[in-house]
């Protein structure tokens, strides 16, 4: 791919190229169609539970409105890489301005700490539900649930404010390329006219930390919900409260295993392409899957749709 006007070493940045997925105009094409297709189905999945926790008064209750919450985040995150990477596509000099840049970074990451603090306060409520379920509706309150909702989206996005203002406020120089569909903070930091070590600390320290308090939690809480499930005298009551968990260990498996692979191993520059594709696979095929996962082993769920998709 031929990239034009690309600055000397001793030029101050005020963009960056982000190199997205090189290959030939007709290849871009045909991805641009692909992702398309792929950012609607996921619109339009998680919308759909969305509106059926809505309209269903049955799905009142605090698993389905942090599910329904789930889809509302799940169509945020994706929308903060993909509609970009769709310009991209079909854009030649492939250039995305700094102050873009920045905030496509803030929302990626503030979105991804938020859906990992909502997978551990679901997997806390699956905990009550199983492990204590005649205290359960006195101590899962719609109060305490809203708590927890608006918990994890301010916490989410206080978690990585400060870090993303120091590095706005840096200097990049050189080359402004960015082998990537999104602005990462591995090859920001790159691109500075300093090499900030510190920073770099930070970042890798603070991105994969909420994902791994969040897992310990959750294998934390489903130990407790299997050593209470095994006490179960019948298999049908054992099948019917795996059932329950079977959706959110997936959707935790997917999302969690993908983001270990990619901020919890060490990268080098030459697997550029591996980073892309895991991280393709937690920021757009998860959120995809997501509502297929909770439809397909739900039957309340699929109940819910069915009604909905008649209106």
């Amino acid at each position: 791919m031929k990239i034009s006007n690309i600055p000397n070493n001793s030029s101050t940045i005020t963009g960056f190229i982000l190199l997205g997925f090189s290959c030939p105009k007709e290849g871009q094409i045909l991805l641009f169609v692909l992702f398309s297709g792929v950012h609607l189905l996921t619109l339009m999945g998680n919308g759909s539970i969305i509106c059926a926790v809505h309209w269903d008064q049955r799905l009142h209750t605090p698993m389905y409105i942090l599910l329904a919450n789930f889809s509302f985040l799940e169509i945020w995150y994706v929308t903060s890489t993909v509609p970009n990477m769709l310009a991209n596509f079909l854009s030649d000099n492939k250039v995305i301005s700094f102050s873009w840049c920045f905030l496509q970074f803030y929302f990626f990451f503030s979105l991804g700490s938020t859906e990992c603090l909502f997978l551990g306060i679901m997997a806390f409520d699956r905990y009550l539900a199983i492990c204590r379920p005649l205290h359960y509706p006195t101590l899962m309150t719609g109060r305490l649930c809203t708590n927890l909702v608006i918990s994890c989206w301010v916490l989410g996005f206080l978690w990585f404010l400060i870090p993303i203002i120091i590095t706005s406020q840096m200097s990049f120089c050189g080359s402004r390329i960015i082998d990537h569909f999104l602005c990462d903070p591995g090859p920001l930091l790159v691109l500075t006219c300093q090499k900030a070590p510190v920073m770099e600390l930070v970042f890798s320290t603070l991105s994969p930390l909420p994902l791994i308090i969040t897992f310990l939690f959750i294998m934390g809480s489903y130990a407790l919900v299997l050593r209470a499930v095994l006490k179960v005298p019948s298999a049908a009551g054992r099948r019917k409260a795996f059932s329950t968990c079977g959706s959110h260990l997936a959707v935790v498996s997917l999302f969690c295993g993908s983001v270990l692979v990619m901020y919890g191993s060490p990268t080098s520059e030459h697997e550029a392409g591996m980073q892309k594709i895991v991280t393709l696979f937690y920021s757009v095929v998860t959120p995809l899957l997501n509502p297929v996962i909770y439809s397909l082993r739900n039957k309340d769920m699929k109940k819910a749709l069915k009604k909905f998709l008649r209106l």
